[in-house]
């Protein structure tokens, strides 16, 4: 390991301080040593690591600072009441200085809830893709796959609907986990949907069931269960076809809306993000609106339309509620088995229309 002379010094002078851990604002802070010599080539994190919980567990992420001279991590997310923190300063030649801290488990009231489940419809395809579940405050990860279930119209489990990913799919805030289904059950033809069926089978009713203790960052459980009952359709296997997009095109000098009906239901987060609108002078700016079952995307100029021609740039990885992408279906494409989570290459195509005074 390489260390500058500078921090080798820091090394040596480590046994001549009392060094402590300190918890405080947040953060936990390191006493008695100087960091001045600056950041060592491992980072802060190869001598100051914070861990919560038993046993051989990660460090926790966060951030790292030097205040008034001191060395402070703060953790990205506070730890649970009732968990036990563990923090450890260590330097190479030195011993370890280790600092015990036990969360207090405080009177906390219950806050969150599920605000939205996405698809909003309650007649979904049996090749449902994937659900967005919205909650409304950051949430515990590693609680989805004993918190979520699906359950048939008798009120039983389902048996293993959904592709449980160790790390959990969910938004920088902790408040947006997707969901997907297994497509080993939804792809025809492959070993896992011959041998258990698929997940959702059209004609029947489902409920799916987000348990009320499902824990928010602080470790507290929601306010209450939340369901959504919906029932299934047949299969939907037919790509999106933006020829078949119904656009209802404002009158010049106004800020009417221009609305896209796109005929199905389409891939709510999916919705925020793929479609722009330019004109003669490039992008023009304004906000959008997902409505109608997300089956229809309204735009609003923050400026009056101007006469002349536009173009409705649509990105060519977007995809309805059944994973179909813009010319191409999931059921057919392959090579998305592996591919469910991982970026798509970004392509567009464009619809052109014109604003004009009549």
């Amino acid at each position: 390991m390489r260390i500058g002379i500078a921090v080798l010094a820091a090394v040596l002078s480590v046994a001549a301080q009392t060094v402590s851990i300190l918890k405080e604002g947040g953060g936990y802070k390191v006493v008695g040593w100087n960091p001045g010599a600056g950041e060592p080539a491992g980072g802060w994190s190869s001598v100051f690591a914070v861990y919560a919980g038993a046993g051989e567990v990660p460090p926790m992420f966060g951030s790292y600072a030097v205040e008034r001279g001191n060395l402070v991590f703060y953790p990205k997310y506070p730890p649970a009441p009732g968990v036990s923190v563990r923090a450890v300063f260590r330097l190479p030649g030195g011993p370890p200085v280790e600092a015990r801290f036990d969360e207090s488990k405080v009177d906390l009231q219950p806050l969150a809830y599920v605000e939205h489940v996405y698809p909003s419809a309650n007649l979904l395809p049996d090749n449902l893709l994937k659900f967005y579940i919205q909650f409304s405050a950051p949430m515990s990860r590693g609680e989805a796959w004993k918190r979520i279930h699906l359950l048939d119209e008798r009120g039983s489990p389902v048996e293993l609907p959904f592709l449980e990913i160790v790390q959990e799919l969910w938004d920088p805030h902790n408040r947006r986990l997707t969901v997907l289904f297994d497509p080993g059950r939804i792809k025809r033809g492959l070993t896992r949907r011959q041998e258990m069926g698929p997940a959702l089978i059209e004609g029947q009713r489902y409920s799916l069931v987000i348990e009320r203790e499902f824990q928010d960052a602080r470790g507290v459980p929601m306010r209450a269960e939340f369901r959504k009952q919906f029932r299934v359709t047949p299969s939907d296997r037919v790509p999106p076809d933006t020829a078949q997009w119904r656009l209802t095109v404002p009158k010049a000098r106004t800020t009417d809306a221009l609305v896209v009906d796109f005929t199905k239901p389409m891939d709510w987060a999916m919705l925020r993000r793929v479609l722009d609108v330019r004109g003669a002078d490039g992008r023009v700016a304004g906000t959008a609106a997902v409505e109608r079952d997300e089956t229809e995307w309204r735009f609003i100029p923050a400026e009056p339309w101007k006469a002349g021609g536009y173009q409705l740039i649509v990105d060519m990885s977007f995809e309805d509620v059944a994973g179909n992408r813009i010319g191409r279906a999931f059921d057919v494409d392959l090579d998305r088995f592996d591919e469910v989570t991982k970026h798509i290459e970004l392509k567009t195509s464009s619809l052109h229309f014109v604003v004009s005074d009549e």
